[in-house]
């Protein structure tokens, strides 16, 4: 794990993509940046759609030793030879997850901003716990996961730690001394220059994980 100073870079894939053109995208993002770990995180509940972009950007990471992870499909994580599984409903299904996909798979639990829930899911087994979003959004019910927790949990809890959501410049930086990892999704696939505004986000012209 990066110094928390130095927090590493986790992508989160748009929630609807062409595969080749989103590989092409994500190429030139890892040309600058390095990338800890990516999230297939598609809106679709269509399991044909599902499994084409697994197996296109399983090939992709897998020869660039980048994990990739699957948000909440526990079955599809297994069927493609993922790295592993999101898990958006916190620490309800970890135990789940590590039963069928096993010791070695990665297990992470999105907890929204309850430091209660981010402890049940690392007492559950979770290799890394997620919360936000950081950012005003409308989304949801409102609620942000303020630095403080962020800081709270870098200071006394061991299990990594992933900041994500709503990320604007001046949120990457106050977080950065705080989080094990910073996720980007919309941010960046939004733009017309992903690996640009990724830089901008970090305030870097290259990464800094």
């Amino acid at each position: 794990m990066s110094q928390p100073e130095q927090p590493q870079i986790y992508l989160i894939t748009p929630p609807e993509f062409d595969p080749a053109a989103f590989i092409a995208d994500l190429e030139r993002v890892l040309d600058v940046h390095p990338v800890a770990c990516l999230r297939l995180a598609l809106a679709t509940q269509d399991e044909r759609t599902i499994l084409r972009a697994g197996d296109s950007l399983r090939e992709f990471c897998h020869a660039r030793d980048i994990p990739l992870v699957i948000a909440d499909h526990l079955l599809m994580a297994e069927r493609l030879g993922l790295d592993g599984v999101h898990l958006g409903d916190g620490a309800r299904s970890v135990r789940k997850a590590r039963k069928a996909l096993g010791k070695d798979a990665i297990i992470g639990a999105f907890c929204g901003h309850s430091r209660h829930e981010g402890m049940t899911a690392g007492e559950a087994g979770a290799d890394y716990v997620s919360f936000g979003p950081v950012g005003a959004t409308a989304l949801g019910d409102g609620g942000r996961a303020p630095r403080d927790l962020f800081a709270w949990w870098s200071e006394m809890i061991e299990i990594p730690v992933v900041a994500e959501g709503a990320f604007d410049a001046g949120l990457a930086e106050g977080l950065a001394p705080v989080a094990d990892f910073l996720a980007f999704g919309e941010e960046i696939w939004r733009t017309g220059d992903p690996a640009a505004a990724l830089g901008d986000l970090l305030a870097l012209p290259a990464a800094r994980g």
